[in-house]
């Protein structure tokens, strides 16, 4: 029954979303977005493991770390380290995230060729994350990029609290438009549009959208989405029907926000992939391997899955 109802679906799918773009880059953020939080610390050797892994699946950008002082995320204090001693795979992008010049100079000491920066479209959220309001951390972004491009460094900018901040509510799509042209004119190559607390619906991602794509071409532009309450495949695909080809995303849904109260992890790459599959969009990732990789986390951190692909496949291919 199984095999006869799921290539039905999928062609289903096919029709529905016929605009839909033929291939899709996945920016895997597990490694950083997705352990960052995560109380107990994840070793080092164990972080390596991971990254090799996603490596091995067709993925083509994995964000690995962040350098950020261990004081603010202890999970990240082994930033360089790991950094050093994953496998770089030709053809795949290792990005980090870096917070000021000193972070970048820290990753610039181990070869790090991309990085990320990021700012907040909610005052609310840039005063709690960073400990400053919108424009200074527009200045030190300012300062990070600026000898980043003097390196020959590729910057990828993200911006947080695209749809509802935790303390602000409702964020107008005119302060993301804004932010969004500020950070592309500083010389950011892209920019990931993050639905941080997963409050998003079909409505408000396109109000969003459509004022950002009035300042931005469509390529210049990634979706970054929470799955808090259930919406992260759905704003997805209304990101895809506007045409934006680059999705963020955690195997087996891993993250979560410290200041949003009950906000969960990203969507999972394994429940995005098989979607795209579903759409017959092309992405390079090889969904069994990912399932693997997913199960490889999960029990490495003591927690289940939160990929709803992984859960109901991973028994079927280990009968």
């Amino acid at each position: 029954m199984r095999r006869n109802i799921l290539p039905r679906l999928q062609g289903v799918l096919k029709r529905k979303f016929s605009r839909v773009t033929s291939t899709v880059r996945i920016v895997e953020v597990g490694p950083r977005d997705g352990l960052q939080n995560e109380r107990s610390i994840v070793p080092a050797a164990v972080k390596v493991d991971f990254i090799n892994q996603l490596s091995r699946t067709g993925l083509k950008c994995i964000e690995v770390t962040s350098f950020v002082s261990p004081k603010w995320v202890p999970q990240m204090g082994d930033n360089a380290e790991v950094f050093q001693a994953i496998e770089k795979v030709p053809g795949i992008s290792y990005p980090v995230l870096v917070p000021n010049v000193k972070g970048l100079e820290s990753a610039m000491k181990v070869g790090v060729k991309e990085i990320a920066v990021f700012t907040s479209a909610s005052e609310g959220f840039s005063q709690k994350n960073t400990n400053g309001s919108i424009q200074q951390v527009i200045n030190r972004t300012k300062d990070v990029i600026n000898v980043a491009k003097d390196h020959s460094i590729k910057i990828r900018g993200y911006i947080s609290c695209v749809v509802g901040c935790p303390y602000d509510g409702y964020v107008k799509p005119s302060a993301v438009a804004k932010l969004c042209e500020t950070l592309l004119s500083l010389g950011c190559y892209e920019i990931s549009l993050g639905d941080t607390i997963g409050v998003g619906t079909t409505n408000l991602m396109k109000d969003m959208l459509k004022a950002v794509l009035v300042v931005a071409p469509s390529d210049k532009l990634g979706i970054h989405c929470h799955d808090t309450y259930g919406q992260a495949l759905v704003n997805v695909c209304t990101a895809l029907e506007s045409g934006i080809t680059v999705v963020d995303s955690a195997v087996s849904g891993l993250g979560g926000c410290p200041y949003a109260k009950g906000a969960s992890g990203n969507v999972a790459t394994e429940d995005l992939v098989y979607m795209l599959q579903g759409l017959g969009v092309r992405t390079d990732v090889d969904l069994n391997s990912l399932i693997e990789v997913g199960q490889f986390i999960s029990k490495t951190i003591n927690k289940p899955t939160n990929s709803k692909v992984n859960s109901a496949l991973f028994k079927n291919l280990n009968p």
